[in-house]
Order: structure tokens, then C-alpha cells, then sequence
């Protein structure tokens, strides 16, 4: 497989850092193997059909299109996700705010749980599978993100999460919940001019910013979560970088909510905010 060479050395030397691992995903893809037997079939040839369409995904990747969009899915949590550029491609970080929100309702019975901002569906199909007697709502103002979450659970056999179309900056849902969780746009108006072109290119904004200071999804959860929140309920949201964390934190302190912890991920990075109501 001298293409996987050819490809990987015409990734490097346009800048990709991870040339190897895009080369491999995109590899297992057309051949339908695991990255694991992509080199126990190095001496085999490929047919000219996965030859013109790897040579057609790498052109893709050569215009910053990332890969997961290129093959149509990625990883999370175990689990394989559907991705379109209608839909943020869900990042390992956001694998500890699964880890968190798992620990926190693992010891209660038939646990409700609200996900704002659902995206591919990643995170309530972490949870849900993970926690098989949770009633799960999910909301996304995009119709277009929730037809692709919908199509993730029948993927992953998931069926403890409902899905709904509601704008969070402007409505609340029903009901009452033990967990409400979020990884909400927190890309300032300023900062989304700075971000990486494969992200600002391709991802749909929507998802990436608030169009504003990149606060605005924080303080309405400070405004409206005693209203949503069961008891001694939790709500567990992802944020950004640099100072970004300690802002949201002054948001919610500021406000009368004291049992706040801010949690890093696997980077040790503090990517997690916790509160306890």
C-alpha cells in the first residue's frame, strides 16, 4: 500500500500534523478493517476504485475539510457517531463530562436527565448507555443536528433518549430533572476569529459560538436552573480554555450558587464545571 505513504508524506508536507492517523482512519474506512490490521495488509494491493477515493478524500483533507466529516463518523465514549457539517464532531475532552455525569446518578433509580444542546446525540448516548434505567430529554434548536442524533441512538440501540427542537436562549422544557448537562457554544465573537480554519470552515457556527461573549448560554443556565433542577439535583457543563473557566465560575458564585467545583479532563486541563443546587 504505497498510497498510505504517498498520502501520509503529501499530509506532512502541507502542515498536518496528524498526516498518520488521518491516513489511517480514512484506510480502515474504505477497507472496512480496524487501524489495528492496517498493517498486516501493507503488501497487499488496493483495488483502483479505493485508490481514486482515498486520492479524492486526501484532496478534501489537502482544503482543511477534517476528517471525521470526510468519512462521516467518529468515536465517542466507545460508542461510533454519525458526523455531517450540520453537527459539532464531538471531541475527547468532552469525554470527562460523560465520566463526571455517569458517577454522579450511577447510584440513583430511573434518574431524569435534560442535555441542552445535543449535536450529534454523543454525550446522552454516552449517558444512556451507561445508565440504562435514565429517562434522558435532549434538546437542539437545529433540526437538522437532531435528525443526525436520532440516527445515532437506532445506530448505537440506544432508546432511553427523547429529542426536541427548542431554542434554550428563549424557552425552557418541562418537567423537573436530578441532572442537567451541557457542553453549550462558549467560542467568544472575538476568539472565533483567531480558531483553527478546519474548525471555523467547516463546523456550523451555531454550535462553536454565542456570537457574543461566549457567556451568554452560562448565565441563563444561572438564571433558569433552579427552576429545572429536582431536589439535589446537578448541573454538569463543559467550558472553555485560559480564563474561560474562571469566569464561568464567577457567574454562578456571584449568584448564591456555593457547591461549585471546576474539574480537569485527561489533559489537566479545568474543562468541567460541577454544581451542586
Amino acid at each position: 500500500m504505497d498510497i498510505f505513504h504517498w498520502g501520509e508524506h503529501l499530509l506532512l508536507s502541507n502542515g498536518f500534523n496528524n498526516a498518520r492517523q488521518d491516513i489511517e482512519w480514512m484506510l480502515c474506512e474504505l477497507l472496512k478493517i480496524r487501524r489495528s490490521d492496517i498493517y498486516a495488509k501493507f503488501g497487499e494491493k488496493i483495488s483502483k476504485n479505493n485508490v481514486a477515493n482515498l486520492e479524492e478524500w486526501i484532496n478534501q483533507r489537502l482544503k482543511k475539510t477534517p476528517v471525521q466529516y470526510i468519512i462521516g463518523k467518529t468515536e465517542f465514549y466507545g460508542h461510533e457517531i454519525s458526523v455531517s457539517p450540520d453537527v459539532l464532531i464531538p471531541r475527547p475532552e468532552t469525554e470527562r463530562l460523560v465520566d463526571v455525569a455517569v458517577d454522579r446518578i450511577k447510584n440513583l433509580s430511573n434518574p431524569k436527565v435534560l442535555e441542552i444542546g445535543t449535536g450529534t446525540g454523543c454525550i446522552s448516548i454516552a449517558i444512556g448507555s451507561a445508565k440504562k434505567d435514565a429517562t434522558i430529554l435532549s434538546l437542539d434548536i437545529s433540526v437538522a443536528a437532531l435528525k443526525v442524533a436520532k440516527i445515532n441512538t437506532i445506530k448505537n440501540n440506544i432508546s432511553n433518549i427523547k429529542f426536541q427542537k427548542l431554542d434554550f436562549l428563549k424557552s425552557i422544557p418541562k418537567g423537573k430533572y436530578d441532572l442537567i448537562i451541557s457542553n453549550p457554544p462558549y467560542i467568544s465573537k472575538y476568539e472565533m476569529k483567531k480558531i483553527m480554519l478546519d474548525v471555523k470552515k467547516y463546523e456550523p457556527e451555531i454550535a462553536l459560538t454565542d456570537n457574543h461573549d461566549g457567556l451568554q448560554f452560562y448565565r441563563r443556565f444561572c438564571d433558569i436552573v433552579r427552576k429545572l433542577i429536582k431536589g439535589k439535583g446537578t448541573l454538569i457543563l463543559e467550558v472553555g480554555i485560559d480564563s474561560h473557566p474562571m469566569r464561568v465560575f464567577e457567574i454562578f458564585h456571584s449568584s448564591g450558587f456555593d457547591n461549585i467545583d471546576l474539574i480537569s479532563d485527561y489533559n489537566g486541563d479545568l474543562r468541567v464545571l460541577k454544581i451542586e443546587i
